[in-house]
């Protein structure tokens, strides 16, 4: 037998009678396009194969692993890390596929990777920042620094998260514009809806009131509101009156502070001003406008609002004649 090797296609064409050249020549026609067939037919294999257990354990890792947490982004969290494995893992896989069946059509692969290299050189330079990305998305999506709806600050950019992927977060600010930040350029970022977020209500007293009357009001009105029933589930600890935080011309200000559950803080600030204030208007105790303050990345400074209002000018006051 002629043929190039002597396994069972170069036996079985020996045994149709081909021998020589013809063996040979038949021999890598069929040979050929069965082993490229095979490599296309095991890659897709796989693909798909090591796709699902890649994405299954990666999924599994991040709902039981040292990376789960009680959130309720935790199930998105792991099913986005699961799907990124996959993927990469399928591009892995049709990489070397690839470069076997140039082999198998008789390309030199030598040249080849050796220019692939070059230019996987160049490109490295160039998208280096774009690698960066990235990979800190994938970091920030593995550790859970934000999600969709957190009110973050990055830099001198504040809003609220509208999407968050391997390469840009999108964050809507304050002021409506919607901004676009490549994560490979997040070096610190604050998150003030991870976990729980704090409500702070400053009361500012007047300087002629009776300043411990003051704070017993308001320490009786913020207990009560912390053994109210209905504000069980909004409220994670008891309302806390910290004292006197400021002393100022127009009067002192008097801090209280609670932390609540996730987008909760200004209905319970709100309800901390009405009734404090509601309570200082019937011992008779003025309370003064304060400037507000810049709030801080996990709380929010409220001062409450004159009391008591300004009443109307009455009906039988007569107007000025023009």
């Amino acid at each position: 037998m002629d043929c190039q090797t002597r396994d069972l296609v170069c036996k079985a064409l020996h045994k149709l009678g081909l021998e020589g050249s013809s063996a040979s020549t038949v021999e890598s026609l069929i040979e050929g396009p069965f082993r490229v067939a095979f490599i296309l037919i095991a890659a897709m294999v796989a693909s798909r194969v090591g796709g699902r257990l890649a994405s299954r354990s990666v999924t599994r890792l991040g709902r039981t692993g040292p990376l789960a947490e009680k959130s309720p982004r935790a199930e998105q969290r792991a099913t986005t890390l699961g799907s990124v494995a996959a993927s990469t893992l399928r591009v892995g896989i049709w990489t070397v596929a690839i470069l076997l069946v140039a082999g198998e059509v008789g390309l030199n692969l030598g040249p080849l990777l050796a220019g692939a290299g070059i230019v996987g050189l160049a490109l490295a330079f160039g998208a280096q920042s774009l690698v960066k990305d990235f990979v800190s998305g994938f970091f920030i999506l593995a550790e859970d620094q934000y999600g969709v709806g957190d009110h973050i600050i990055v830099g001198t950019v504040s809003g609220a998260v509208e999407e968050v992927n391997l390469r840009v977060t999108s964050i809507r600010g304050n002021d409506g514009t919607l901004w676009f930040v490549p994560n490979g350029e997040i070096r610190m970022v604050g998150n003030s809806a991870k976990d729980w977020v704090k409500a702070v209500v400053d009361i500012v007293v007047n300087r002629g009131a009776d300043l411990a009357r003051a704070i017993a009001a308001i320490t009786e009105e913020v207990e009560a509101m912390g053994d109210d029933p209905a504000w069980d589930e909004v409220l994670l600890e008891k309302p806390q009156v910290l004292g006197v935080e400021s002393m100022g011309t127009e009067g002192v200000t008097v801090r209280v502070e609670v932390r609540t559950s996730l987008g909760n803080r200004q209905r319970v600030a709100r309800e901390l001003r009405t009734r404090i204030g509601a309570r200082l208007y019937r011992e008779g105790i003025a309370v003064v406008q304060e400037p507000e303050d810049s709030p801080s990345p996990r709380s929010e400074a409220s001062p409450i609002s004159p009391w008591p209002p300004e009443e109307p000018p009455s009906s039988d006051t007569p107007l000025p004649l023009v």
